[in-house]
């Protein structure tokens, strides 16, 4: 069976209603009936890499889930995790059925699970960049090419995750570009976990320098939240592909013919003009979603084969 859209509704309010039909539904899940779209009734589970605050992801994630469950006739839940690492396995193990996914961390679930797909990014997402900030007490001036990476050496240096596509996997490829080892670094590189706690450990001075996403530097410093007089930003990486939405294989098979179409759809049609949509895609850092395709993160593939971060 063909999903079809539904009419919006309004994106952090007066769900109460949905909220209900959605908990029958669920119990209907449970007890292992027919859903009525032909699918397997239960619940389709999204969930995303832990990169930013808890609580900005709790507002965002759990709010797309309605959208989502609108748009399939479904019930569907939002699992927060706590690394990045654990929603791969999610993925992997089904779990999770549809993930925002970092480029290394799609680039793992998929070799993890034949058959799944990046298929919508947003339209910052084609050219992604990190950003080196550095506490000004370490007195290094910014740089305009690659090759002033060397003078990050003798410094102490924290990327994001460990598997952070703009926080630790795309900053580490251009250090060795521009000739920079990690073994140059004073001490072992450090891992914050999170882009925000990356700005958070150069601001407090616990590291000279960090690797940290374009996209939530800039939001930060947009809400006062970094002193422009104690960070500076060093250099900005070339583009590279990033974060995506990536799908299992068996959607359809689980919950009805045209479940993945119908989550594409939704999601592609997020208007910025709209106000319940501009919701999302505000907290997304976005204009709007636009369609890709698994072989934008060629490069992310090559680049994690080269770590080590990928069999």
């Amino acid at each position: 069976m063909q999903r079809t859209l539904i009419s919006r509704r309004t994106l952090f309010g007066g769900t109460g209603a949905v909220a209900g039909a959605l908990a029958l539904a669920a119990c209907g899940g449970d007890s292992g009936s027919e859903s009525a779209a032909g699918g397997r009734a239960g619940t389709l589970s999204l969930s995303a890499i832990p990169d930013q605050d808890p609580e900005l992801l709790n507002r965002l994630y759990p709010a797309l889930a309605d959208r989502f469950a609108e748009a399939i006739d479904d019930p569907v839940k939002y699992r927060p995790v706590t690394d990045y690492t654990a929603v791969v396995r999610a993925f992997e193990i089904g779990d999770v059925h549809v993930a925002w996914m970092g480029g290394l961390t799609g680039v793992q679930a998929r070799s993890r699970v034949p058959g799944a797909h990046a298929l919508v990014q947003r339209d910052i997402d084609a050219e992604f960049h990190s950003l080196f900030i550095a506490t000004t007490a370490a007195g290094i001036e910014p740089f305009d090419d690659v090759s002033g990476l060397s003078a990050l050496a003798g410094h102490t240096l924290t990327f994001g995750s460990e598997t952070s596509t703009s926080g630790r996997l795309m900053p580490q490829y251009f250090m060795s570009e521009g000739g920079l080892d990690v073994s140059d670094l004073r001490g072992k590189p450090g891992f914050s976990g999170s882009h925000d706690a990356t700005i958070e450990a150069v601001a407090s001075g616990s590291f000279e320098v960090g690797a940290v996403n374009e996209q939530v530097w800039k939001a930060a410093v947009a809400a006062g939240e970094v002193d422009l007089s104690d960070v500076v930003v060093l250099w900005q990486t070339p583009g590279y592909a990033d974060y995506h939405w990536l799908f299992r294989p068996d959607i359809d098979e689980l919950f009805g013919e045209g479940t993945t179409d119908a989550i594409v759809e939704l999601l592609l049609s997020l208007d910025a003009d709209d106000p319940d949509d501009a919701q999302i895609l505000d907290l997304f850092g976005a204009a709007s979603f636009v369609p890709t395709t698994d072989e934008s993160y060629d490069q992310i593939e090559q680049v994690a084969k080269e770590q080590g971060l990928l069999a």
